[in-house]
């Protein structure tokens, strides 16, 4: 624990710092993301949520910000307040439609930018969506950054699952807390249970099954998470179980972590 804090940089004035990941795409990890940030904002958190996503930013739009909205104002990069989240983008400096065509260090040096260059309000916590895979994106964060821990997406299918495993076995090697497992788009079509027989295999704590549901896709495509929408709808009560869960996992690491420092003092 003590080698990785010493690599390690916090983000001033952010308690905790929560990846959003999976080894796969369109598993739906900005969807969670979103819905993730409203509803640890409904337990009574300061939260933000940066699209760490570079060259495909999509949570402008399922935040409900205009993509593209500071891009005439020539001041950089900054927080836009959505739903009581703030967000942070690349998507937001961008004109709509324009590819962000960047190489792993340029991309990297992005992430970076995004965390320690822009002026964050006091945040308790902060999503950060991650790109698919074990890339440049992944590795910078949880080489370069203080993460207060991962949480893992994965469909129920075996193809998602088999890079799930990926995932858990990359965070693992890198020391970062893997916070539990979310099966996302729960379904006859995809499949029911496979992430929770994965979580008990991997040892890792599951932190709950959402559905595949018309309002969760309706959510992001019009710009209001359904967490936000309609907080009593069940998929919202399960996203604000899960919320709960992770920041009373959160509490106890941070609590673990500062015991282990005062020892090395004494």
């Amino acid at each position: 624990m003590n080698n990785r804090q010493d690599n390690q940089r916090s983000v001033p004035g952010i308690t905790h710092l929560i990846a959003i990941a999976s080894n796969k795409g369109g598993v739906g990890k900005s969807t969670i993301s979103t819905n993730l940030s409203v509803a640890l904002h409904k337990i009574e958190n300061k939260v933000g949520v940066l699209d760490a996503d570079i060259t495909g930013p999509n949570i402008p739009r399922m935040m409900g910000i205009s993509p593209g909205s500071l891009a005439s104002e020539g001041e950089g990069l900054r927080p836009v307040e959505a739903h009581g989240i703030q967000a942070v983008s690349l998507g937001l400096v961008l004109p709509p439609d324009t590819p962000v065509v960047w190489r792993g260090p340029m991309v990297a040096s992005g992430l970076k930018q995004m965390l320690f260059d822009v002026q964050w309000s006091e945040l308790d916590y902060l999503v950060i969506d991650l790109p698919p895979g074990t890339s440049d994106v992944s590795m910078t964060l949880a080489q370069d950054v203080m993460l207060s821990g991962v949480v893992i997406a994965t469909t129920p299918q075996e193809v998602s699952l088999e890079d799930a495993r990926k995932a858990v076995a990359m965070f693992d090697k890198l020391g970062v807390p893997i916070l539990g497992l979310i099966e996302n788009m729960s379904s006859e079509i995809f499949g029911i249970g496979g992430g929770k027989n994965a979580a008990d295999d991997l040892g890792l704590d599951y932190l709950g099954s959402i559905p595949l549901d018309k309002d969760i896709r309706v959510g992001s495509d019009t710009g209001v998470p359904l967490v936000a929408q309609n907080p009593k709808h069940p998929a919202s009560i399960t996203y604000i179980e899960i919320a709960q869960a992770i920041h009373e996992k959160c509490l106890m690491i941070k609590n673990e972590t500062s015991s282990f420092l005062k020892r090395e003092l004494t």
